[in-house]
């Protein structure tokens, strides 16, 4: 347990002995010991008093002062204990307990911040998932780095994380790739009227460019073969290309996965029409009509959803189910999270209820539904590329403002609230730039790293300094900010959620500038500039911490 996390376990234990003492054996509550908002309130504040009102029959504040009269001070050794507002206890303490923060970053080096949420149990996290048959568009650029840092923290947080992209290499969706690329080789070979183009299949200009490209390369051969054969030809060679493709843009989003799990292998290993006849002899799914259906009603749907069509072809979401049975029967994840668009909200109870049925434990299933992005520039909406004429790229995003501020701006915000993004805003070298404000943090401690030591003075270990001389307010709350890391890893990977960790690095960055301004780093006292380097040292080290849980860089010049 870390110095911070200690010290409001301590807090939590003192209180909690003391209310024993003042009231005997009454029901105790579990109660917060938190940050008061407002400094001057002391370092913690506890709302015991208020919880135990009701039990009690008491006032909050008489309830408070109660235990504080029988609080045992002599190992917490608070410097005040008193009562407030309604009912709360704060808790002034004395500070040098924080400066054991510094131990525990040199120490733990990039294990600081590590706790052990997960206790080692198997997380697959499954995110953007984007149908192969064309471009990454920018709509998964929030998932992407939702998902991947969501990842970061987890392993951080002591998970076995597995990150895997689900390739629908199957289905309708690729029947209609190969109509959509026999259409244009076919157009391309013997004029636009030579075949109707359907308004159905793929309109898009890769399309096109696919055919054209494997007439350069073999010619027009497959002109001589079955339409079947030919969509089969095409569909080799483009499918993969466009896989290739997908798997560079998100590697340049400094996304790499574990696995690529093909949606074809379920089929080809028959686990999806497995899948089906499991449903069916669970009741529920049924024939009507030579297809089989699930009973999708049953799970707030307006309609029942087809499974396998009159023609024997399984659907989609036949697949999805089989795959998600998967995960959790064939491959024991202990925890499954996918990360799906709005649009899916409707889709969760279904496949939750179709894995019951199929023998699984649908708590095992953790969907993570992320709201849509407005892109923004002049404060107005960007609906098209500049580049392209069409919708923004994934590609086009980052070629516009750069991975580190689209996967830092991405993460300012909850997965589930609807999120501006302002393009403006994300390319200015300004302090008003978040993700520049705790770049140009970083890269002036390592200025300021480098300057001195070319002046003779090299960050010391923490032992060889006095810490005694780290009084000031600003150096005081720059400890307890680097401190605090550990909870908000513990926080972020608790809820899922690692928005927070934007917040925090913000809030040490602007930490780390107060501390700057006001506590001169090249002191002429030894001991203070020693002390102060070491603290500015630390301070570096846990912002590149963060920025690489957060897929950011951490530039040493800026």
């Amino acid at each position: 347990m870390y110095t911070l996390q200690k010290k409001k376990a301590e807090v939590y234990s003192v209180v909690e002995n003391a209310v024993k003492k003042a009231f005997g054996e009454v029901e105790m509550p579990a109660f917060a010991v938190e940050e008061p908002r407002d400094k001057a309130h002391g370092d913690y504040a506890v709302n015991a008093a208020m919880l135990l009102a009701k039990a009690l029959k008491k006032n909050p504040r008489e309830i408070a002062t109660a235990i504080i009269e029988n609080i045992d001070n002599s190992s917490l050794k608070a410097v005040k204990i008193e009562p407030a507002g309604p009912g709360f206890i704060n808790f002034t303490l004395d500070k040098d307990y924080i400066k054991n923060v510094l131990f525990e970053i040199e120490e733990k080096g990039e294990g600081y911040g590590d706790v052990n949420v997960g206790e080692g149990k198997k997380v697959m996290i499954e995110f953007v998932s984007a149908n192969p048959t064309g471009p990454m568009h920018m709509g998964n650029a929030r998932g992407g780095a939702l998902g991947d840092t969501l990842a970061n923290v987890l392993k951080k947080a002591g998970w076995d994380v597995t990150k895997e992209f689900y390739i629908n290499d199957a289905g309708a969706q690729i029947e209609k790739f190969g109509n959509s690329l026999e259409g244009r080789y076919i157009q391309i070979l013997k004029g636009e009227d030579a075949i109707e183009f359907s308004p159905d299949w793929y309109q898009g200009d890769d399309i096109r460019v696919h055919a054209q490209n494997y007439i350069d390369l073999y010619g027009d051969g497959l002109l001589n073969v079955t339409s079947e054969e030919r969509r089969a030809k095409l569909i080799d060679y483009a499918l993969e290309l466009n896989i290739d493709a997908l798997k560079s843009t998100l590697s340049s989003y400094r996304i790499d996965y574990d696995v690529w799990f093909r949606e074809s292998v379920l089929h080809e290993a028959g686990d999806v029409m497995e899948t089906v006849n499991k449903l069916v002899e669970s009741g529920m799914a049924y024939e009507n009509e030579g297809a089989i259906w699930l009973k999708s009603t049953l799970f707030g749907s307006e309609k029942d959803d087809v499974l396998v069509r009159q023609n024997g072809i399984p659907t989609y979401f036949a697949a999805d189910i089989a795959y998600h049975r998967n995960k959790i029967e064939t491959r024991n994840f202990d925890l499954c999270i996918n990360i799906w668009g709005a649009d899916h909200h409707g889709h969760i109870a279904r496949m939750k209820g179709a894995l019951e049925a199929v023998g699984q434990n649908s708590e095992k299933l953790m969907v993570l539904i992320i709201q849509l992005v407005r892109l923004m520039s002049e404060g107005q909406p960007v609906r098209m590329s500049k580049r392209t004429g069409k919708m923004i790229t994934l590609s086009d995003l980052i070629d516009e403002i750069g991975v580190d501020a689209a996967r830092f701006f991405f993460n300012m915000r909850a997965a589930g609230s609807h999120m501006d993004f302002d393009l403006d805003l994300a390319v200015k070298q300004s302090n008003d730039n978040p993700v520049f404000y705790v770049q140009y943090a970083h890269a002036r401690i390592c200025s300021i790293v480098r300057l001195l030591t070319e002046e003779g003075t090299k960050v010391p270990s923490v032992k060889d300094i006095d810490l005694g001389v780290l009084n000031a307010k600003e150096e005081i709350e720059l400890m307890k900010k680097l401190g605090e890391l550990p909870e908000e890893i513990t926080n972020a990977a608790t809820a899922f959620e690692p928005s927070n960790l934007t917040r925090y690095v913000i809030d040490l960055a602007s930490c780390f500038h107060s501390f700057y301004s006001a506590c001169r780093v090249k002191d002429d006292d030894v001991k203070v500039r020693e002390a102060r380097l070491k603290l500015a040292d630390s301070t570096r080290a846990v912002i590149k911490l963060v920025l690489d849980i957060l897929g950011v860089s951490a530039p040493e010049q800026m």
